[in-house]
C-alpha cells in the first residue's frame, strides 16, 4: 500500500473519531448516555462480527479461551469510557472533552512507568508535564488559581476519569496480543451489550424511542463510522505503519472536532487554543522522543480502535 494511500486511512479514522464528540454533544439532548452507548454498539456488532469473519477468518474457540480478560475489557473500554464520555458531554463542549482526552497518550506513559516499570526520561516527564498544564489551562479557562477551589466543569472531570479508565484498559489489553483485533473487539462489544441489558430494561433508565432525523443520523453515524470505519482503516494502517507513528495522528482528533465546531458556528478561544498545544507539545515528547520507549508504551492494536470512540 502507499505511503499517502496510509495517511489518508489515518486521517479518515480519526476525522470519524472526532465526529463521535460532536455528534455525541447533540445526541445527549435526546438520548441518555446509556442509550447511546448501547444503540451505539448494537448497530456497530452486527457489521463487526462478518468483518470480522470476512477480514481476519479467526479460530472463535480460541477467542472465546480470553472471555475473562475480554469481559473486562467490555466493561472497561465499550461500556465504561463511552459512558463517562456521553455524560460528560452533558456538561462540557464536545471541543474541551477532544483536548482532555487528548492527553491520554501522556497518561498511558506514566502508567507504565508506574505499573509496567518502564523507564521514564527527562524528556518524558517534561513532556507529561507539559500536556498536564495544557489540560489544566483549559479545565480553569486559563484561570491556574482555581486549582485550589472546587470550580471545575463537572465534564471535564469525567473525562478525567474515563481518560484513567482507557489508560487501564489499554495495559490489559497486551494480554490480548494473540487474538485478532477485530474479533476481540466483536466479542468484547457483545459483552457490553450483554451486560447493559438488565440496565435498561430493569431500571429507571429513559430510552427514548421517539428520537429526531437528526438524532438518527447521528446514532447510525457513531455505530458505523467511528465503530467500525476508524477502526477498519486504524488497523490497516497498522499493517504498515509503526504504531508509535500512528499514535501521533490521535492528535488530529481534537484539531478536526475544532474545525468542525468552528463550520457550526461555535467559537474557540485563545485559551483553549493555548491549551491544546501545550497538551500536543507534551504528548510529542513524551511519546516521541525515544523510538524504543514510544513502541513499549504506545496503545496496542486492539485498544486504539475505540480511542475517543
Amino acid at each position: 500500500m502507499k505511503k499517502y494511500t496510509v495517511l489518508l486511512l489515518l486521517v479518515l479514522a480519526n476525522l470519524f473519531w472526532a465526529g463521535n464528540y460532536v455528534f455525541g454533544e447533540y445526541l445527549v439532548a435526546e438520548m441518555t448516555p446509556i442509550q447511546m452507548t448501547f444503540s451505539r454498539w448494537l448497530i456497530a456488532l452486527f457489521l463487526l462480527f462478518p468483518l470480522a469473519h470476512w477480514i481476519e477468518r479467526p479460530d472463535w474457540k480460541s477467542v472465546w479461551k480470553k472471555w475473562k480478560t475480554l469481559l473486562v475489557l467490555a466493561i472497561l473500554g465499550i461500556i465504561s469510557y463511552n459512558f463517562l464520555l456521553y455524560e460528560a458531554l452533558q456538561y462540557t463542549s464536545s471541543l474541551n472533552a477532544s483536548l482532555v482526552n487528548s492527553i491520554n497518550p501522556a497518561v498511558l506513559v506514566l502508567f507504565s512507568v508506574l505499573f509496567l516499570k518502564e523507564k521514564l526520561r527527562l524528556k518524558h516527564g517534561i513532556g507529561i508535564v507539559i500536556s498536564l498544564l495544557g489540560v489544566l489551562l483549559v479545565l480553569t479557562k486559563g484561570q491556574l488559581q482555581l486549582i485550589f477551589h472546587n470550580t471545575y466543569n463537572h465534564g471535564d472531570l469525567l473525562m478525567l476519569v474515563a481518560i484513567v479508565l482507557w489508560t487501564i484498559y489499554s495495559i490489559i489489553s497486551r494480554k490480548t496480543k494473540s487474538i485478532p483485533p477485530i474479533a476481540a473487539t466483536t466479542v468484547s462489544v457483545l459483552f457490553a451489550l450483554i451486560l447493559l441489558l438488565p440496565i435498561i430494561f430493569f431500571s429507571d433508565v429513559e430510552f427514548n424511542m421517539n428520537l429526531s432525523n437528526q438524532a438518527l443520523i447521528g446514532i447510525i453515524y457513531m455505530g458505523v463510522f467511528p465503530s467500525v470505519g476508524s477502526f477498519i482503516f486504524w488497523n490497516v494502517s497498522l499493517r504498515h505503519i509503526d504504531a508509535s507513528k500512528a499514535g501521533v495522528y490521535l492528535n488530529l482528533i481534537t484539531v478536526f472536532t475544532a474545525i468542525i465546531s468552528l463550520l457550526l458556528g461555535k467559537s474557540i478561544t485563545l485559551i483553549q487554543v493555548l491549551g491544546g498545544i501545550l497538551v500536543f507539545t507534551g504528548v510529542y515528547l513524551t511519546t516521541k522522543t525515544s523510538h524504543t520507549t514510544a513502541k513499549d508504551t504506545s496503545i496496542p492494536t486492539q485498544s486504539k480502535k475505540l480511542t475517543g470512540s
